[in-house]
């Protein structure tokens, strides 16, 4: 019986590392997040999963090995930093310019509720921080980059790739919304793209910037420097 079950498992892990059906995949849950929103990032969720599970839980696959921690936890401190600077001085007052407000109407019950405060920064964690590194970045970049022949142009298209298929995972949020995550998604690939083997970087960028964008909203102060770059340019 265990020898059925690690060969069924072997021919899976086969089967879901075959190039045709990774760009099958990836395919498929781009349209769909296109067309359909999160049903698109639940595939992504179940295909990593299963790719996991038949690997035998190798998360190098995915780019995930242990880090130094001192100067990867201080670099996604610095990331975040220039990352949140970027997105509140001049990416969204422009972009809203021109597509609108960005809609965060879906997640407006946070603003005052300490006890959805916690739980959107644990969930802005463990889904955003982690598992959308795991899948947009580990997953879609790396596998898609390895594919196409490993070589900075198509990590660069890979990255282009993973980032609209990640905006588009964002469409609640309307237009802006769709683009701003998109550029973000970019940002984020570029920084795994200099550290292939150390996506945990990308994780932690990723999940401070998501508790400070989510506790900005708990205060109700998620527009005020928005607003306030609008003022100055008209």
């Amino acid at each position: 019986m265990e020898k059925t079950k690690l060969n069924f498992r072997e021919k899976t892990a086969e089967f879901l590392a075959k190039p045709s059906f990774i760009v099958t995949a990836i395919t498929v849950c781009f349209l769909l997040s296109i067309f359909a929103g999160q049903l698109g990032t639940l595939l992504f969720y179940i295909t990593v999963f299963l790719t996991l599970w038949a690997g035998k839980w190798d998360w190098k696959y995915f780019g995930l090995t242990r880090p130094d921690w001192r100067k990867t936890i201080s670099k996604a401190f610095l990331f975040t930093i220039v990352l949140f600077l970027f997105t509140e001085f001049l990416m969204q007052p422009f972009l809203e310019l021109y597509f609108g407000k960005i809609d965060l109407s879906q997640v407006s019950f946070i603003e005052g509720s300490l006890k959805y405060l916690v739980i959107f920064i644990i969930l802005g964690w463990i889904s955003g921080g982690f598992c959308e590194e795991i899948i947009y970045r580990g997953y879609v970049v790396k596998r898609l980059a390895i594919i196409f022949g490993d070589t900075n142009k198509t990590w660069l298209l890979s990255a282009v790739i993973a980032s609209l298929a990640f905006g588009f995972a964002h469409s609640y949020q309307g237009p802006t919304g769709i683009i701003s995550t998109a550029i973000v998604g970019f940002i984020f690939a570029l920084i795994f793209i200099y550290n292939r083997t150390n996506l945990m970087l990308t994780v932690l960028t990723h999940g401070i910037y998501n508790t400070i964008a989510i506790t900005l909203i708990y205060l109700g102060k998620a527009r005020l420097i928005t607003d306030w770059v609008q003022e100055l340019l008209k």
